[in-house]
């Protein structure tokens, strides 16, 4: 994982992680509804800056076991964090991670 007090550059195995996730078009879509978070007029369900496992379910007409495995990824390559609270997962995403990936796109 890349550290946050120090921006150095994202390590190898990191870049790959997060370019392997970005392959995916349905991972670059749940990246998009993350990076979008406007909160709705009488929301109930998610803070003003993550997004509930059941709402990118809905939003994307997959299984929750599809979001699950996207999400698994999409954690592992450090783009996104989740908190759980009680049966509910609550996804956000990593925009430091993601301007240190774009970073090192840009400099191929």
């Amino acid at each position: 994982m890349i550290a946050t007090t120090v921006r150095s550059r994202p390590e190898k195995a990191q870049l790959d992680a997060a370019f392997k996730a970005l392959a995916s078009g349905q991972r670059r879509e749940i990246l998009r509804i993350l990076g979008e978070v406007i909160p709705a007029p009488g929301k109930t369900c998610c803070a003003a800056d993550e997004v509930c496992g059941c709402k990118l379910s809905d939003r994307l007409g997959l299984a929750a076991s599809t979001i699950s495995h996207h999400m698994a990824i999409l954690r592992e390559a450090g783009l996104v964090t989740a908190r759980k609270d009680g049966v509910w997962v609550y996804y956000s995403v990593r925009r430091d991670v993601l301007r240190d990936v774009m970073a090192e796109l840009s400099r191929l």
